[in-house]
């Protein structure tokens, strides 16, 4: 009898045992899937290709303007391991620079830059910029599609960029694709600029839309020349 209960008493601390185990197991897990879950901006980010960022090397884009009969262009070569970005506007004529070192007759270059290089890679720039806020996703009506989408709002701090201050309503899809955005200059409420985001392409693994549209239709901000090794 006395055995009897000895081996009942050790069949218990060992169910004990397991159980715990388990549940310790569990918690590791359900910790484990807790430091997994991806913010917004790096699901926007994967959606656009963002895993194939570390073997890019070099990228050559057009940024063209085209607004009712006008028309402007900056050509660009970026080589962002070495953060070195040539300049032309056509013809021989080509500035190199190196971001590394922007000095009085480098930074209205390095200006433009960055506001092209912006358009090109929003949904990179949710993860890359510091100082920014972005709010919870919720549910809004897109300004020029007019469907429902989801909406973020990202803001920029008062302090440090070239254009401290502004914030963008990004509205993406189910796929975390970027279909429209809105351009608020100094976070007012009022919007300053919205496009579409559309025509996109595969480059290289970048996911990335080469026309932005205004609704009236006289407005095309697009990128030619796309090159991404």
């Amino acid at each position: 009898m006395k055995q009897l209960l000895t081996l009942l008493c050790l069949c218990s601390i060992l169910a004990s045992c397991k159980t715990e185990t388990k549940e310790q197991s569990n918690q590791t897990e359900t910790i484990s899937e807790v430091k997994q879950e991806l913010t917004i901006a790096e699901k926007i980010a994967k959606a656009h290709g963002y895993d194939h960022w570390n073997a890019i090397g070099r990228i050559d884009f057009t940024f063209n303007v085209d607004r009712g009969e006008n028309h402007f262009e900056r050509k660009w070569i970026w080589e962002p391991k070495k953060n070195q970005v040539a300049f032309s506007t056509g013809g021989d004529s080509i500035v190199v620079f190196n971001r590394n070192k922007i000095d009085s007759t480098t930074i209205e270059l390095d200006q433009k830059f960055i506001n092209d290089k912006y358009w090109l890679l929003v949904p990179f720039q949710l993860i890359w910029d510091k100082g920014t806020t972005i709010s919870n996703p919720v549910k809004g009506l897109a300004p020029i599609s007019k469907k429902e989408l989801h909406k973020i709002v990202l803001t920029y701090g008062n302090e440090g960029g070239y254009t401290p201050g502004d914030a963008y309503d990004i509205f993406y899809d189910d796929d975390f694709i970027i279909r429209e955005w809105v351009f608020r200059e100094g976070n007012r409420k009022e919007p300053s600029m919205a496009t579409t985001f559309e025509n996109y392409q595969d480059f290289n693994g970048l996911k990335i839309a080469k026309d932005h549209k205004m609704t009236d239709g006289n407005f095309n901000l697009y990128f030619s020349n796309v090159k991404v090794q």
